[in-house]
């Protein structure tokens, strides 16, 4: 969010609640999905998303992306999804869940299908979807290939400063995980999960030194910590002069100092649920009126009714 902070200043950008993508694992729990999506709203907000410079809205509200969506399927290689590497990942990792499904395959290509409709020139990402935004380029290629057109714009992914960001179980951070820290959590529920976060594995006492390139809370300070904190870390851990609580504490500091602003600013929209649905509604209608323009397009190459 600090960088779409940025980004809505330098570009027009388009950012959406993608609820069917929700379902692609939680198809059999969707009563939250709603809710979840108001609340993601309130936190973008809070921190600053400013709707008059974005566009805000809902995915399953924008039916253009569930068109597209039905349309590149046609012209997919099912080889090109199989390949993607968070599908194996996920289909490995959330093993409890039956994911033997197209949506869960297909979530890729209508993710090509959201960048795809607005004619992305850039898409703000983190280094595992990397593999996605090369999809939907090849999606892109292959389309305007097939049908001798330049109808749909390859994208090109930004990275932001801190492409990876881990969970607090070391891995990525993801709510199909379990393992985040959400924008507006209690205090002492932050301070437990930080607390609990795994080390490095070598550092079994404490009066063992460590490697920071290791552990899952130095890429946290990384993002957190100025140069004099990290260089604490570092000075510290490997030679055993504190210990991983210690080194803990400080994010636990700076995690809780950076959420009290927005919960405070949150404050503002809970409250009035009437004009934050208003808000995401001229945000659908904007969303729908470019997107469309895009499938009027697509359409025209099929010769489709219009």
């Amino acid at each position: 969010l600090h960088n779409w902070l940025d980004l809505q200043q330098k570009y027009q950008c388009y950012f959406f609640a993608a609820d069917w993508h929700a379902l692609t694992t939680n198809y059999a729990q969707p009563d939250n999905i709603h809710q979840q999506s108001l609340e993601m709203f309130i936190d973008w907000l809070a921190v600053g998303i400013d709707p008059s410079k974005a566009v805000l809205f809902v995915q399953s509200a924008v039916p253009s992306h569930a068109e597209l969506h039905l349309i590149l399927s046609m012209i997919t290689p099912l080889s090109w999804l199989e390949r993607v590497p968070t599908y194996k990942e996920q289909k490995q990792k959330l093993h409890h869940k039956d994911l033997s499904t197209y949506g869960f395959l297909g979530y890729p290509l209508l993710q090509a299908a959201d960048v795809l409709l607005y004619q992305a020139n850039y898409v703000p990402v983190g280094e595992d979807q990397l593999a996605h935004i090369e999809l939907t380029r090849e999606i892109a290629r292959r389309f305007n290939f097939l049908y001798q057109q330049n109808t749909l714009h390859e994208p090109a992914a930004l990275l932001t400063a801190h492409a990876k960001f881990p969970g607090t179980d070391g891995q990525k951070m993801s709510k199909s995980y379990a393992n985040t820290i959400s924008l507006r959590e209690e205090p002492d529920s932050v301070s437990k999960k930080i607390k609990t976060m795994p080390t490095d594995p070598a550092r079994v006492r404490r009066t063992d030194p460590g490697n920071p390139e290791l552990c899952p809370v130095w890429l946290l300070h990384q993002v957190y910590s100025d140069k004099t904190t990290q260089d604490w870390v570092t000075q510290g851990c490997t030679s055993a002069a504190i210990g991983c609580m210690q080194c803990k504490q400080k994010i636990i500091d700076k995690v809780i100092a950076e959420q009290q602003p927005i919960i405070n600013k949150a404050k503002d929209f809970t409250g009035d649920k009437a004009q934050l649905i208003n808000l995401i509604t001229q945000g659908n209608e904007q969303a729908q009126e470019v997107a469309q323009k895009t499938l009027d397009k697509v359409k025209a190459v099929f010769k489709l009714m219009r």
